[in-house]
């Protein structure tokens, strides 16, 4: 497979989030097939869903240049979220990581353990709002919207 331009978000509210993404991307930089790209700043946002009273999210969203197979990618976040202690007890609960694969490159996939681009990326202002400021231009393969466009439909 050729490298693939892959959108990965970054979310965490529990242990100092912001260094919780920090040690993240660290792991990230050094899985094989995985080059970093740009990264945005953070973003605190209020959480989504969930249990009443959790403390804001710190959010990021990082390119990488892919070679990975996407499933295989996907795989590779999950191992760096169990590494790093994730537990999956409450949906939208509290979490020391969150590492959402957002898109690679323009593929479209639906499959049981994957959905590309992000089925909710549309949807997620803590998502969008920090992907617009690295990647405004890549085009939404299924809306052929850019994320400008995108991050514009969901401000308004």
């Amino acid at each position: 497979m050729d490298a693939a331009l892959a959108a990965v978000a970054l979310g965490a509210n529990l242990a100092s989030p912001s260094e919780r993404l920090k040690e993240a991307a660290e792991f990230l930089a050094k899985t094989p097939g995985l080059v970093p790209g740009q990264a945005s700043r953070i973003f605190i946002t209020e959480p989504v869903g969930g249990p009443k009273g959790q403390d804001p999210y710190h959010n990021q969203v990082r390119l990488y240049w892919s070679s990975l197979e996407p499933l295989t990618l996907l795989r590779t976040l999950l191992a760096i979220e169990n590494q790093m202690g994730r537990t999956r007890e409450i949906r939208w609960g509290p979490r020391i990581i969150d590492l959402d694969l957002l898109f690679c490159g323009q593929t479209i996939l639906d499959e049981p353990e994957l959905t590309l681009p992000h089925p909710r990326l549309s949807e997620r202002a803590f998502v969008l709002e920090p992907l617009v400021e690295i990647a405004p231009d890549w085009i939404h393969p299924i809306s052929g919207l850019t994320v400008a466009e995108l991050w514009r439909r969901l401000a308004k």
